[in-house]
């Protein structure tokens, strides 16, 4: 051992910081290179959450979805959701409400963030580079009103000062799915997609969202599945997901073009 640890002291003396090239330049060597300048640390990433459960709360193969992309691209992320009560509860197996049952929004969508949760009230544009809205109706139902009252909803208080907070700061602004209508709703004139506005015989069955949308006040963009919109003067990008009646792979893969243009308009 006492002979090995010699060798490597003896090559790693004998290797200079730098090579020569054979053009005459100089390139750090590997020992060099062990001391560089640490990578570039992640954008950190707000996702905020609706609920569990496509019906009720959060879309959770979106909210997955988004946490894979999110962490392949270095992003550090942390999760919010508004402690208040669900609207209702569905019972999934059903697609019919549960009377009587309650449940609690910011402890529904803990489910999915493994227990790393915080209230909504806590979360500060200043804090973050980027904040990330997954779809499911949750954001139709606990984060705004649209599902009951249409163009006339009114949006979470928190919802809508985290939009006009990291719009105001000029940082992306990311939604799928339904929650596009939430920026549709808060940010006047920006433009969203959820997918294509005609039914095309049931692929888009929630087609007629688009026109809402624009009677919000806002610019629809037809786009596919795999798509993601940018409007890059606000900085808001989005993807239709499961507005399109289609395979899991093709939505998981718009989630992706909603990540990459987030994190690059975040600047990483």
């Amino acid at each position: 051992m006492a002979a090995f640890r010699v060798l490597v002291a003896s090559r790693l003396a004998a290797t200079p910081a730098f090579a020569p090239l054979p053009l005459g330049g100089w390139a750090p060597s590997p020992r060099a290179a062990l001391h560089a300048s640490a990578p570039r640390p992640g954008a950190r990433v707000a996702l905020v959450l609706s609920g569990c459960g496509v019906y009720d709360g959060t879309e959770l193969h979106e909210a997955s979805a988004i946490l894979v992309h999110l962490s392949r691209g270095g992003a550090k992320v942390q999760i919010f959701a508004p402690d208040v009560p669900q609207m209702h509860v569905v019972d999934h197996s059903k697609g019919q409400p549960s009377e009587g049952e309650t449940r609690n929004v910011l402890a529904e969508s803990a489910r999915i963030a493994r227990g790393k949760i915080a209230d909504l009230a806590r979360l500060s544009a200043a804090d973050h580079d980027a904040v990330i809205f997954p779809g499911g109706f949750g954001a139709a139902k606990n984060l705004s009103t649209f599902a009951v009252d249409g163009k006339d909803c009114k949006v979470d208080r928190d919802v809508e000062r985290v939009l006009r907070e990291f719009h105001g700061a000029g940082k992306p602004i990311g939604l799928c799915c339904i929650a596009p209508v939430l920026a549709a709703k808060v940010l006047r004139g920006v433009e969203v997609t959820v997918g294509h506005e005609q039914e095309e015989g049931g692929k888009w069955p929630h087609a007629g969202t688009a026109e809402v949308i624009k009677a919000l006040g806002a610019k629809h963009r037809v786009a596919e599945v795999t798509e993601a919109h940018v409007d890059r003067r606000n900085k808001v990008v989005t993807t239709p997901a499961f507005m399109c009646d289609t395979e899991l792979h093709l939505v998981h893969d718009g989630l992706g073009a909603m990540v990459r243009e987030v994190l690059e308009l975040a600047g990483h």
